[in-house]
């Protein structure tokens, strides 16, 4: 690898070079011919939808139940590190930690959104009816359930083992060190995977980014009567740009980790406090019938591709737009947690990362999703009116309906504004990892760098269509990936097969030898 040393510390010429440079003339096309971006966008948008839908579907409930199959294998006890080693963070800290990362901004902004939506416009069925209520909460918490957490343990799970356990840079690449070899994962072959890696990880935060933005907006709209609107966004996404990018510099243990801690107690005060002055028990009672619903209907739910619908259909505008979304995070939220997992053991790695924080999804779904449906359902309320207007007022406008609506305005604004800063610099530094050679602790510089291209991006992207264009790039840059994230089974099992086999060699090898030494009766 050629390596320079400058204001970016070490970096990997090919793959920051070329990575860099194709995101600022994306950068500039898109602010400079608008019109045909946020046209060109639409269109890769349908055809992909279209033509390739069927294939998230399939693929990303294969990596649910490959983590599953790999979590219960005999695999599960092998240590992310040395035979031995300890994990790094506490388990409170290493939960908050890839929450924040991995779900944050989205959770927060369609909480609410969504059941909401789903209850006007359902995928099947009435609308505004009490099916249509019930459905909306079912594929709400199958949106955020299991699935997104398999993709990211896919790749987590990947590079902390090649990583910590066989000692190689963390890169994507490494992860395919079985299948390519060091020649492979060194050559051009390798140099791809690392830059298609940089590429999902930019725009699916710049999707973060912008639904961050836009809630921020809204919140102090509703909080303080400021104008929303795009200038109001962009505005937004340069002040938080430069507040993750400190958090970025300062590194995972006073930056990341602090901020993950502290935004997870404000998340449990909002929970606590509307599931006791909201309807307490039509919440607990809609959490459990929810969980059985969705349980009961989730091989149904993953492989349901809408197929009489061709337009492209309510899955191609929900379900398929969250898979992309989720593999498009794969790359930064699996570096990121692997970076947070050495000394942790495959099995509790996988139920870690895949059970904790979908429950801790559903916990704040259940409240927050039926809290709004009751009101609508049972007192008449515009909330699901309100939404239809504008995605972004949705948990604001129900806390209208409840007491003390201000301060839980402001306290929510503060959330989501952490957990832009926790995603965005959780990917500054994943991307400067990327482009430095696999360096786990990557200079200033480079983090500086790829953060202002991260919220270049955004504003470009706000600024070409909106949240379209955000779901559109989603969607765009997770398709190559997720072809790696399959190679990227295939060799975690090679591996696994093979560290296997060294050991049961290496016991025969032991028992031959010790039987070799056994003294005979003649002797």
């Amino acid at each position: 690898m050629r390596e320079k040393k400058s204001f970016l510390g070490k970096i990997d010429r090919p793959i920051f070079s070329i990575s860099a440079i194709i995101m600022v003339l994306f950068v500039l096309w898109t602010i400079f011919q608008t019109k045909e971006a946020g046209e060109t966008f639409n269109a890769v948008q349908i055809f992909i939808t279209n033509n390739f839908g069927w294939s998230y579907l399939i693929g990303v409930t294969f990596f649910l139940f490959f983590t599953f199959f790999i979590a219960l294998s005999k695999y599960g006890n092998i240590t992310l590190g040395k035979d031995g080693e300890k994990p790094e963070y506490s388990t409170w800290s290493w939960f908050a930690m890839l929450f924040a990362a991995g779900m944050g901004i989205g959770l927060v902004f369609w909480g609410v959104a969504e059941p909401m939506t789903h209850y006007t416009t359902p995928p099947f069925g009435q609308p505004s009816t009490i099916e249509s209520a019930q459905t909306a909460m079912r594929y709400t918490f199958f949106h955020w359930g299991l699935h997104p957490w398999s993709v990211f343990s896919i790749v987590g799970l990947s590079m902390a083992y090649f990583q910590f356990r066989k000692g190689l840079p963390a890169l994507v690449s490494s992860s395919l060190y079985p299948l390519l070899g060091e020649k492979g994962i060194n050559g051009w072959i390798g140099k791809l995977v690392d830059i298609l890696a940089v590429f999902a990880t930019i725009f699916g935060v710049a999707t973060s980014l912008g639904l961050g933005a836009m809630q921020i907006g809204t919140g102090l709209n509703y909080a303080y009567g400021l104008p929303t609107g795009t200038t109001t966004t962009v505005v937004i996404i340069v002040v938080i740009t430069a507040l993750f990018i400190t958090s970025a510099v300062t590194g995972i243990e006073r930056g990341i980790k602090f901020l993950s801690n502290a935004n997870m107690l404000l998340l449990f005060i909002i929970l606590a406090f509307m599931l006791v002055i909201g309807p307490t028990r039509f919440i607990l009672n809609g959490f459990t019938e929810t969980i059985g619903s969705y349980f009961q209907n989730i091989i149904q739910m993953s492989f349901w591709s809408d197929t009489f619908d061709t337009n492209p259909g309510w899955v191609g505008r929900w379900t398929i737009f969250y898979w992309a979304w989720w593999v498009a995070w794969g790359p930064f939220v699996g570096a990121f947690i692997a970076r947070i997992s050495r000394g942790r053991t495959v099995r509790e790695f996988i139920l870690g990362v895949v059970l904790a924080p979908t429950l801790m999804s559903f916990m704040w779904l259940g409240v927050m999703g039926n809290s709004a449906l009751y009101i609508d359902v049972f007192k008449h309320g515009g909330i699901a009116a309100q939404v239809a207007k504008d995605a972004s007022t949705a948990v604001f406008a129900m806390f209208q309906y409840y007491p003390i609506s201000g301060v839980l305005t402001i306290l929510t604004t503060l959330i989501i504004a952490i957990f832009f800063i926790t995603s965005a610099d959780s990917a500054t530094f994943v991307m400067a990892m990327f482009t430095s050679g696999g360096e786990l602790n990557p200079k200033a510089g480079l983090k500086i760098t790829w953060g202002l291209i991260e919220g270049a991006v955004a504003i470009a992207l706000m600024l070409a269509g909106g949240l379209s264009a955000l779901q559109t790039a989603s969607i765009a840059s997770a398709f190559p990936f997720m072809i790696v994230m399959f190679a990227m089974a295939v060799s975690i099992i090679k591996a696994f097969r093979g560290e296997f086999s060294e050991l049961v060699q290496l016991k025969l090898n032991i028992e031959s030898s010790v039987g070799d030494s056994t003294p005979t009766e003649a002797e």
